[in-house]
Formats: C-alpha cells, sequence, structure tokens
C-alpha cells in the first residue's frame, strides 16, 4: 500500500501494514563475518511512532500490543523474504512478551509457511514469557521446534528470573544483556558468567553479547565467554545486508521431554522405588526447601501437595518466603487458586491428573538440581504414617523434565 501521508495513529498504522522492520548484523567475533540479523521494529519513517518504543507504549495504551506484535513478525519475515535472506544467515525475530501465546492471524501463518523452507528462523523470547503465562509459553516454543527454528533468550542477565528460567527455555542461544559488557565486572556478572557458562556447556548454545559499541566492549564480550556478538561497532540497524551467504551457523538444543503422565515413573527411569513415610518425606522436602535457599536467587522451585487442603498455613508461610528469595516459587494442586501464598504462583489439578497421587518437590538452579517425587499408596490409619513410593534424583535432564511438566501447569497471570 502506498503511504501519501504520515501515518501518527497505531489503528491506521496497523490497517495499512505500514510496520517495517530494519536488520542489525549479528557477526563471529573473531572473524568479524555476518553470522545472522535480528530484526527490528519501526513505525513508518517520519512518523510520531516511527521509534519502537513510542509505538509499543501505544500499542499498550489502546490495547493494541498483541496486534502490533504480529504485525512485527510479520514485517520480519516479509522483510527478509523479499530482501532474498538466505537460509545460511539465520534471522532473529521478537515476541513480545505479554501476548507470545496469542494465536496467528491468517497473514501471520501464510508467511511463516513460505519461510519454512527459505529462512532460518530464531524466535527471541525473554523470561517475563514465561513468568507471566508459563504454560502458553512453553507450548509456543515447542511449535517453534516442531518447525526447525531456533529459540534465543533475550537479555539474559538483566533480572535474576532469566538465570532461574534458562533451563526451562533451554535457548539455543543465549543473549546477554548490554550491561554486562558495557559495565565494569562485579559480583553480580561474575555469577551470571559461571551460570551462563554452565548452561551453554551443558547444551551447546551460543553466547551472543549485545550492546557492542567499541573494541573494548568487543574484548569485554569474549571474556564473558561470548562467541556472537552485535551492536553499533559493526554496523547500525538498516535493510538486510546485501551478498549474504555462509554455512548455518547454530544447531537447535534438544529439548528434554516433559512427561505428561506420572512424575514418579519418569523420575525413577526404571530404578526401583522406594517405601517412604511420610515423615521421612517431609524431612527430605524441607532439606531441598533449604538447599533451594541456599543456592541463591536464581533458583526456581515446584510443588505439588495432591489437595488445597494439604497447602497448609504453615507450608504457606514457608513457600512465601522461599517465594522472596529466589526468582520462582510454584505450588500445584486440586483446588489450589493462581496466587496460593504471597508470592507464590499456584496451579489448580485436574481430578484424573496423576499428579494428584503424587507428591513432587523440584528445585533447579543454575548449580544444582534435585527432585523428591513420591506416589501415595493410601494407606489407612494415622496421618503420619501415611506411605509413599518415592525417588530422588539429582540427573539434572530428569529433574528438569520433571520440572518443566510442573511448569507447564502453572495458571497464567491475570
Amino acid at each position: 500500500m502506498t503511504i501519501t501521508a504520515p501515518l501518527d495513529d497505531l489503528a491506521d498504522i496497523l490497517a495499512a501494514r505500514a510496520v517495517r522492520s530494519v536488520y542489525q548484523p549479528i557477526v563471529d567475533l573473531d572473524s568479524g563475518r555476518v553470522v545472522g540479523v535480528e530484526a527490528l521494529a519501526r513505525g513508518p519513517e517520519g512518523s510520531a511512532l516511527e521509534r519502537p518504543d513510542l509505538l509499543f507504549a501505544a500499542a499498550r495504551r489502546h490495547g493494541l500490543l498483541a496486534e502490533l506484535d504480529l504485525a512485527c513478525r510479520a514485517a520480519a519475515i516479509r522483510g527478509a523474504l523479499d530482501a532474498g535472506l538466505p537460509r545460511s544467515i539465520p534471522l532473529f525475530v521478537n515476541i513480545e512478551p505479554e501476548v507470545a501465546h496469542a494465536p496467528i492471524d491468517d497473514e501471520l501463518r501464510r508467511l511463516v509457511t513460505r519461510a519454512s523452507d527459505r529462512l532460518h528462523v530464531v524466535v527471541e523470547v525473554t523470561e517475563r514469557s514465561l513468568v507471566h503465562s508459563p504454560a502458553e509459553l512453553l507450548a509456543v516454543l515447542a511449535a517453534v521446534r516442531e518447525l526447525g527454528w531456533g529459540i534465543a533468550l533475550d537479555d539474559v542477565g538483566a533480572e535474576v528470573e532469566s538465570l532461574a528460567l534458562m533451563p526451562f527455555v533451554r535457548p539455543d542461544v543465549i543473549k546477554l544483556d548490554l550491561r554486562l559488557v558495557q559495565e565494569q565486572a562485579d559480583a553480580d556478572i561474575a555469577a551470571i558468567v559461571a551460570a551462563v557458562t554452565a548452561e551453554a556447556e551443558r547444551t551447546g548454545a551460543r553466547v551472543l553479547a549485545e550492546g557492542i559499541e567499541t573494541t573494548g566492549h568487543r574484548d569485554a564480550a569474549l571474556s564473558l565467554g561470548a562467541t556472537l556478538g552485535q551492536g553499533w561497532l559493526f554496523a547500525r540497524p538498516g535493510p538486510v545486508p546485501a551478498s549474504l551467504d555462509g554455512p548455518a551457523t547454530f544447531v537447535p538444543v534438544a529439548a528434554p521431554a516433559s512427561p505428561q503422565t506420572s512424575i514418579v515413573d519418569a523420575a525413577a527411569a526404571g530404578r526401583p522405588l522406594r517405601r517412604s513415610t511420610k515423615r521421612l518425606l517431609l524431612e527430605m522436602s524441607w532439606h531441598l526447601e533449604r538447599e533451594a535457599l541456599n543456592h541463591g536467587a536464581a533458583t526456581v522451585v515446584l510443588s505439588t501437595f495432591q489437595t488445597a487442603e494439604r497447602f497448609t498455613p504453615a507450608t504457606q508461610r514457608r513457600y512465601a518466603d522461599l517465594a522472596s528469595r529466589t526468582a520462582f516459587v510454584g505450588a500445584l494442586g486440586t483446588g489450589i487458586g493462581r496466587q496460593p501464598a504471597p508470592g507464590v504462583r499456584g496451579g489448580s489439578i485436574a481430578v484424573d491428573d496423576p499428579l494428584v497421587d503424587e507428591w513432587v518437590i523440584a528445585v533447579v538452579a543454575p548449580h544444582f538440581s534435585a527432585v523428591l517425587a513420591a506416589r501415595d499408596l493410601h494407606d489407612d490409619g494415622p496421618d503420619d504414617e501415611r506411605r509413599f513410593d518415592a525417588v530422588l534424583t539429582y540427573d539434572r535432564d530428569r529433574v528438569l523434565s520433571a520440572a518443566s511438566s510442573l511448569m507447564a501447569r502453572i495458571t497464567r497471570r491475570s
């Protein structure tokens, strides 16, 4: 559509499909070769909403964030297709956290179909997406992987949640927040580097540093373990660079399957279960809660309590304390609401969900992981003498599989 006058109204911009993309190169820090591009949204040139911050502020103000996000994704893919971006150069496309779960429209669906064998897309998300809508985002990420696309976790290090939730996203590319290369190193930055290094070693993810504006920033990025970078030192956002061709850079990281049936069986993985009493399991659960506190703010704790009645006032107080000192705490059970205790995320499980008969606590931190899972044998007699078949494992893949299954049952924020 030809635009004859500046479009300053967001509804008009969306109707005219006037949202556009500019592209910033991503380079290999050793060779300087362009190995990818990130699509960045802009409003119509010369309009009051050309700047992305003003464009998205207007969308939030008028309740059009989902529509704008879809338009930005469509513009990113359309522009790359029109420019003939080779499949060997990954295209990074952002998804706005609050609306990551929104269904795509017909136009974007057609573009995705066109792009399926012509572009290598890497979808960028932030930890805010997972904090807001865990189940929905995990479903989106699964669909992205089914398309053969990659996943990047953006702004890692900006908030502690990005480190805590990184294992659940299992990104192909870890994008370091620009402050890590632009500020002086301190204890917080050292902790971030350690967590990112551990994740990259475990999964093979590539580390990308943003905000590189000087050679000093580039040197800092290399010292942080980044092999990829982007920033004004290399190029400002603009048209898709000409004459791009090279070997494919990113190989998707295989995410562990999340069990949708028994977490006890998944955690045991064929090993014999231990017959345990409630008293012993309580002590073991409290031990894992203490471990969560010992491993710092970048920790996730997810637990099931069978029913809301078993999430007692004393347990609520403990979990509220955990939530105030760690990144994410969730509690699941039949009848458990959206926020069963201050700071605690909740989720009600269906009466036919296998978790109704299971008592689980999973702890995931950058350098620690454990899951205790137990199946109720429904004995008669005193409550403290109830017996369970239980398993305790520190195998990180099994822990993440169990924890991801629990995370997928957390109710989204209103």
